[in-house]
């Protein structure tokens, strides 16, 4: 009995570390701001007999929105439009017990009290697993810049999070201060970060977010597997070793092949893009998607990747199609 609750109550990043076979987990997005979480836990419902090791939920920050009313007056105001991951991260925890959730924490739109406000919450709620981001530039803006006495990249966020693992609080008065015990991912970019100048840049980066204390990394999108080896393999060559997990995602319709390398600063293969063009519908998109998606799942198992995480952007019915085939 001792010996399985030491398994059931490690953390993802040791979990990767000592696996035997390919692990399967997925990332959501809460819900718009009016729906309720039951319709959230219909699609989970679909993938959780997949024995995910963890469930990762984005976090969103407020976005400005202008609007006119009728007499011609144009009114700002500022909205979550996706509001609730950390108490989404409890809720999912709660309803399916051996499911390790992972919200999202990013430097974007937070001071750092704001986030170790949300650290402790996270901490009593019994949440250790985060992904640290620095998170997007708001919409409408080119550039990303940090609130005043926040974060600017990721680096330093993970620094916060780690300093809590050891007691150190931003109000440096206390004392007698509880340990948190908080396992820290951060991204990565096989075809580098759209800001990064060049790939070496991008991996000095990286490698600044694990010497910081992040325990395992987590791919952005890519489609063309042989680019992710040959970044994995650059980034072990920069003495980057912590576990790797590489991200996927099925395409859904006819606009993925313009918007996806648009908003994600990546290629898609020729093969993929030629059979897109051929389809007749987005029925028929759908489908190559999740066949290109169980081909890639199938290579990046075979390499020995010890997990595979898939985007599900809201939709999890093409996610449990390459489940089905793969896992």
């Amino acid at each position: 009995m001792s010996v399985s609750l030491s398994i059931k109550n490690m953390k993802i990043a040791d979990k990767l570390k000592s696996t035997d076979k390919t692990l399967f987990s997925f990332e959501i997005v809460p819900p718009l701001k009016g729906n309720n979480i039951e319709k959230l836990y219909e699609k989970l419902d679909l993938l959780v007999e997949f024995n995910p090791l963890n469930i990762n939920i984005t976090y969103h920050q407020d976005e400005v929105v202008y609007s006119e009313d009728k007499d011609g007056r144009i009114t700002k105001s500022v909205v979550r439009k996706h509001p609730g991951t950390v108490a989404l991260a409890a809720a999912i925890k709660k309803r399916y017990h051996d499911i390790e959730t992972v919200p999202h924490l990013i430097c974007g739109g937070m001071t750092k009290q704001d986030i170790e406000n949300i650290l402790i919450d996270l901490n009593f709620l019994g949440i250790e697993n985060i992904l640290a981001l620095r998170g997007d530039a708001p919409k409408g803006s080119r550039y990303f810049v940090a609130e005043k006495d926040g974060h600017a990249h990721t680096d330093t966020l993970v620094k916060q999070i780690t300093d809590l693992n050891k007691g150190i609080y931003l109000d440096t008065t206390l004392k007698n201060n509880d340990c948190m015990n908080f396992s820290v991912a951060v991204a990565g970019y096989p075809e580098k970060h759209i800001e990064s100048p060049n790939m070496d840049f991008d991996l000095k980066y990286l490698k600044q977010k694990v010497d910081a204390g992040a325990e395992y990394i987590v791919t952005q999108m890519f489609f063309d597997n042989e680019k992710f080896f040959a970044w994995e393999k650059r980034c072990r060559e920069n003495g980057i070793l912590v576990p790797i997990v590489p991200a996927i995602k099925p395409i859904g319709k006819i606009r993925d092949i313009q918007t996806i390398p648009q908003v994600f600063n990546i290629d898609l293969p020729t093969d993929l893009v030629s059979e897109c063009l051929k389809a007749k519908n987005d029925k028929d998109i759908y489908q190559i998607g999740i066949e290109w998606t169980i081909k890639q799942s199938k290579e990046l198992i075979k390499h020995g990747c010890p997990a595979v995480h898939y985007f599900s952007v809201g939709r999890t019915e093409n996610v449990r199609e390459v489940a089905k085939a793969v896992f």
